[in-house]
Parts: structure tokens; sequence; C-alpha cells
């Protein structure tokens, strides 16, 4: 097997809600689930060497769930991100939000900030939590973004290339090596659409809260044992 590490993984982290279901559990608790699971795999992906980690956790559509579900997913957010800040500054892990605003509320929102101002100056890996999140979004709101900048004066439109165009998504990372998604749902579902344009897809069955570090190694093996060619620009 080959020792290549990828530097930018992003994983799609489906099933949560399946979980429950197929244990007889109510939704939530798949959630749950999913959250107690992530926080030990991030820690153990970023720990395997891998420098930027980036995870959907919750989509511009997932708005259109039921006002229950949504609002339990809002009130973990609120719990994990206050009660884990310390457990990243002390992994030496930077954290980062990708996605818009709107319609998240201040409580929500100003809790990311914390944590991301809490976590700025850590190194040891970028952990990217997507929320209330889509790619094409991303694509239209960084157009948006070029265009004012343009206008202002403060960028030439002919500088811009398929390279630099990386500094107007949310977050200035660099491209996806690995796209992952749990759960046997073999589709993009509009995540990171710049980012991935030449990322190697794994796709498994496995549910997330069963994702642990063997089937995460599972997923490594066979990205380091395929023939990688980069064609990408960054």
């Amino acid at each position: 097997m080959k020792n290549d590490i990828p530097n930018h993984i992003a994983i799609i982290m489906d099933g949560n809600g399946r979980w429950a279901t197929r244990q007889g559990l109510k939704r939530q608790e798949g959630h749950y689930a999913g959250y107690k699971r992530l926080k030990k795999t991030a820690l153990y992906i970023l720990d395997k060497g891998v420098k930027y980690l980036s995870v959907f956790a919750f989509s511009t559509e997932n708005f259109k769930r039921s006002k229950e579900e949504v609002d339990y997913l809002m009130n973990l957010f609120i719990k994990a991100f206050k009660s884990d800040k310390n457990f990243f500054i002390k992994n030496d892990i930077k954290v980062v939000f990708s996605g818009r605003k709107e319609p998240l509320s201040d409580d929500v929102y100003n809790v990311m900030k914390e944590i991301e101002k809490s976590t700025e100056n850590c190194k040891k890996g970028v952990f990217n939590v997507c929320l209330n999140y889509g790619g094409q979004a991303e694509i239209v709101d960084s157009t948006k973004k070029i265009v004012k900048l343009v206008q202002d004066g403060k960028l030439n439109i002919d500088d811009l290339n398929e390279e630099n165009y990386y500094h107007y998504l949310y977050n200035d990372l660099p491209e996806v090596d690995l796209l992952i998604r749990t759960s046997g749902e073999v589709r993009i579902s509009n995540f990171m659409l710049y980012s991935i344009s030449y990322a190697e897809i794994y796709f498994t069955s496995t549910c997330f809260p069963d994702f642990d570090e063997l089937e995460f190694d599972k997923a490594l093996e066979d990205y380091q044992n395929r023939n990688i060619t980069k064609g990408s620009v960054k």
C-alpha cells in the first residue's frame, strides 16, 4: 500500500436518520450518534496527517425538514460548539465554517464565530464545517464577491483564473483530494462543487454513526491503491 496521505478530505456524512430508524430510535438520536462519531473520526483523520478536513454538517436544503428536526440540530450545534471549543484548542485544530449566515439564528452564528476566533492560531490541521452550505450557493456568492471587488477597483477581472478562484470561496482551502460519502448513496448532493473537480470519490454503505477508524482506513487504503494522476490547477 502506498503511503500517500490526502491533503484535503471531504465527507458527506449521510445516514444518521437511517441508522436510527434501523435501530428503532428517533432520528434525533441518530444525529447525536453522528456528532459523537464525528468528533472521534475527525481527530483520527487529522492525526493521520491530513491537513484539511471538510464535512457536510447541514445543507441549505435541510431547512426544508420538519421544524422539530431542524430545531434539534440547531440546538445540537450550539451545545457541541460550546462544549468542544477546548477539545479543538487542546488538539491544535483550527475550526472554520463554510456557508451562508441567513437564516441561521444569532445564537448559532455567534457560537460559530466564537470557536473560529478561539482556534484561529491552531496549526495541526483545519476542520472545515459546512453548515447552511450549498455548492451552487457558494459559487454564486463567490461570483458576487468578485463582481463587487471588480466594481470597487480591487480586482482586475483579467487576473481571475481557475486557480485563484479558490481565494473567493467561503474559505480559501486547497482542492479536495478525496471525497467520501457514507450510507450507500452515490451522488454528490451539491457539495463543494468547485473544490472536488479532480477529487477521487469513495462511496460506502456504512451509515455515518458507524464510520469509525477502521472504516476510514478502508477508504484511505482504497485511495492509496488507485493510480491517481493529478490534473488540477491547485
